[in-house]
């Protein structure tokens, strides 16, 4: 079965574990290494003959737009993670409107491809933000990739749909949700989709779940990772223990685990696997 494989597009200063740290007024002060990170990740994929989808920030376009020429020249499908990583649940309806209408003109300008995928800062997609889907429908999004299954102290609808679904609101059309992979263990979602997971879990553990999900459940499986999660010599920030826990852990492992996933599994962009399902939303606008 042919499995999702996603990469959110961002530098390590840009995470939301270091927010209070690193405003976004002082991103450009920092040492970039989104470049050289994501050209390694392409290097591996092309090694592999594996296309995926990638997650981009339209601040990081903006700045590096040979960089998303190349991935989508690669054959790689371009998304929306949004403009400057901002969480959904820390704007106005109005302000996330002009996040991902500024963000999808950034990248369609770029690419000359139509972007009909998001992904929210940090899975902000929770119930108090499912207005948020509202106006991806408005936006002409074809899906959406923010709902994590799982109990999170950041994050999370625990009880939503574990598997892609379409989802309407209020008569304004429809949008294709695909949610981030669990497993159910002892009655509860656990998360095998990647990111931080893929860093802390034995990769063993992580096999076994996509094993599970294709041959027992028959779906795909959604994984993610990101460019900064394979770059063991990125610069120290300083925060919360449970921040830097978090990221750091582990990141000296994350590319064998990658390069172990792509020996043992097949694995492609959400616009191949989804295609019969990613008609138009039909919008009241």
């Amino acid at each position: 079965m042919l499995n999702a494989l996603t990469i959110d597009v961002e530098d390590y200063y840009m995470v939301s574990a270091f927010a209070d740290k690193v405003k976004f007024e002082d991103w450009h002060r920092h040492e970039s290494r989104v470049e050289r990170n994501t050209y390694k990740i392409l290097e591996l994929l092309d090694e592999y003959k594996v296309k995926a989808t990638f997650f981009v920030l339209g601040w990081i376009a903006e700045r590096y737009p040979q960089l998303i020429k190349d991935i989508s020249s690669s054959g790689h499908e371009i998304a929306s993670h949004g403009y400057n990583h901002r969480l959904i649940y820390d704007q106005t309806p109005d302000e996330f409107r002009e996040d991902i209408r500024k963000t999808k003109k950034i990248l369609e300008d770029i690419t000359a491809v139509p972007v009909n995928g998001y992904r929210a800062t940090s899975f902000s997609v929770i119930k108090e933000t499912f207005w948020a889907l509202d106006i991806l429908i408005e936006e002409g999004f074809k899906y959406d990739s923010s709902i994590f299954p799982i109990r999170h102290d950041r994050y999370g609808i625990h009880d939503f749909y574990r598997f892609p679904k379409k989802v309407g609101l209020d008569g304004k059309g429809e949008i294709l949700e695909i949610p981030l992979s669990t497993i159910q263990l002892f009655g509860k979602n656990t998360p095998i989709a990647g990111g931080g997971y893929l860093r802390l879990l034995p990769v063993r553990f992580i096999e076994w779940g996509i094993r599970s999900l294709n041959k027992k459940e028959n779906q795909p499986a959604i994984i993610y990772f990101h460019p900064w999660e394979i770059d063991t010599e990125q610069p120290k920030l300083n925060g919360s223990r449970i921040s830097a826990f978090r990221h750091y852990i582990n990141l000296d492992k994350t590319f064998s685990k990658i390069k172990r996933l792509l020996n043992n599994f097949q694995f492609g962009p959400i616009k191949e696997i989804f295609s019969a399902r990613l008609t138009t939303p039909i919008s009241s606008k």
